[in-house]
């Protein structure tokens, strides 16, 4: 079982930046792929970012490339999502999600994939 808390969402202004947390419990945190999605509302949970498990690899989606990047810090069993110049689009819950099964980043974009999850973390950017 891996416990996921999510930190650092709330209120910005568009082009501003927000940095999330996300603390997992446990002593095997390097051994999953860890993913962030979001979900805005009246809309389907989306793939953000994930990372591989030694942190060399990662995957964005388009509609964040070049705008946040994703690392961990597996000697503090953290991983983070940076976040830049934000829009009134990426307004959203931020969930962050763990996967022991998932092989490579490349397998990373689907929700289906991750077996644990936070609670998730509001950002809300305004124009």
């Amino acid at each position: 079982q891996v416990q996921l808390v999510e930190s650092g969402g709330g209120l910005v202004q568009a082009g501003g930046s927000l940095r999330l947390s996300c603390a997992a419990s446990g002593r095997t945190f390097s051994s999953y792929i860890m993913g962030w999605f979001r979900q805005a509302p009246g809309k389907e949970r989306e793939f953000v970012a994930c990372i591989s498990r030694n942190g060399y690899m990662s995957r964005y989606a388009d509609s964040v490339k070049g705008r946040f990047t994703v690392s961990r810090d597996n000697a503090k069993n953290t991983v983070y999502l940076q976040m830049n110049s934000l829009k009134p689009e990426d307004t959203a819950v931020y969930y962050c999600a763990s996967s022991a099964l998932l092989s490579t980043t490349a397998q990373g974009m689907g929700a289906s994939a991750y077996e644990y999850w936070g609670q998730g973390t509001q950002v809300t950017v305004s124009s």
